[in-house]
């Protein structure tokens, strides 16, 4: 379904920027169902049993980014580019903390017979993911910054464009550049393409 590239999120962005509390009253169903369509699409590439839900991932993202009262947001695109590197920050987050749960991070002991089974695979490939997006942004920044769009914001070739600065195609080929070069990179981890 086509949406339009900015359906008055700029405007209203912009309103509030100068004070007009009423601007964020508009914005913040907008922005809402468009953070939470791009969450459940990124969840979709979780496990069935993953504890973090769309939706709480999307109030934490949503808090976070409404506290950001100094920003000055440019655009619609400027804002869910922020938003997937805090969504990305979110879900690393909780990888990592679901990690060291799992190896022991201060829980008690129990017994083989009473441990529950436990499935954190998706959670060692995202933090593989972020490591290798982090190598790959010391060698190319925009690349790296096209994955996060795409990946982790959901954001479509023209949404990561309009979000760069850049042409459709330039993202395209970046695109297509870094999600090799990740596949390289992460080939000893069973993941889905990027």
């Amino acid at each position: 379904m086509a949406r339009p590239m900015d359906d008055g999120i700029t405007q209203f962005l912009h309103s509030w920027q100068q004070g007009d509390e009423k601007a964020l009253e508009q914005l913040t169903p907008l922005v809402y169902r468009e953070l939470h369509r791009l969450a459940v699409r990124y969840m979709r590439r979780e496990q069935v049993d993953h504890t973090l839900q769309a939706t709480a991932l999307v109030n934490e993202a949503y808090v976070r980014l409404i506290d950001w009262k100094n920003v000055q947001w440019q655009n619609r695109a400027h804002f869910f580019g922020v938003a997937a590197q805090v969504m990305r920050r979110i879900l690393v987050d909780y990888a990592r903390s679901r990690l060291y749960d799992k190896r022991g991070g201060g829980v008690r002991a129990v017994s083989l017979d009473d441990a529950p089974p436990v499935a954190d695979e998706r959670c060692e490939v995202l933090l593989a993911i972020d490591e290798a997006l982090d190598r790959l942004a010391a060698l190319d920044a925009r690349r790296a910054k096209v994955v996060e769009l795409r990946y982790f914001g959901g954001l479509s070739v023209d949404e990561t464009a309009e979000a760069l600065g850049v042409s459709s195609i330039t993202v395209i080929r970046q695109w297509n550049f870094a999600k090799a070069w990740l596949l390289r990179e992460l080939s000893d981890h069973s993941i889905d393409e990027p």
